[in-house]
C-alpha cells in the first residue's frame, strides 16, 4: 500500500471539492479504493487540515512505565491463530 503525506492527501481532497473530477477518477489515478478516499473527505470536512499532519509522541516507553509493569513487558506471551505459545524477551 502506498503511504501519503500530508500535502498530497491535501490535494487529492482539494481535487474532489474542486468538482471537476468524480471519486472513483481520483481514486483510480492515485490508486487507492474509492472508500479511502471518502475516509479522507470526511476527515478533513470534520477536523480541516490538521487531521493529516503526523503526531509524534516525544517520550519513551521506559519513562512512562513503572517497576513491575516493565517487568511484565519484557517477557510478553504470544497465541497464535495455531494455539502455538511464542515467550518473546
Amino acid at each position: 500500500m502506498t503511504k501519503f503525506c500530508t500535502d498530497e492527501r491535501l490535494q487529492v481532497v482539494i481535487r474532489y471539492q474542486n468538482g471537476s473530477e468524480s471519486l472513483k477518477t481520483i481514486a483510480i489515478s492515485i490508486r487507492v479504493h474509492h472508500s479511502v478516499l471518502i475516509n479522507w473527505i470526511k476527515q478533513y470536512e470534520h477536523h480541516g487540515e490538521e487531521v493529516f499532519k503526523k503526531r509524534y509522541t516525544p517520550y519513551s516507553v521506559q519513562d512512562h512505565t513503572h517497576g513491575d509493569r516493565l517487568e511484565s513487558l519484557e517477557s510478553v506471551r504470544l497465541v497464535s491463530n495455531t494455539n502455538t505459545v511464542v515467550t518473546c524477551k
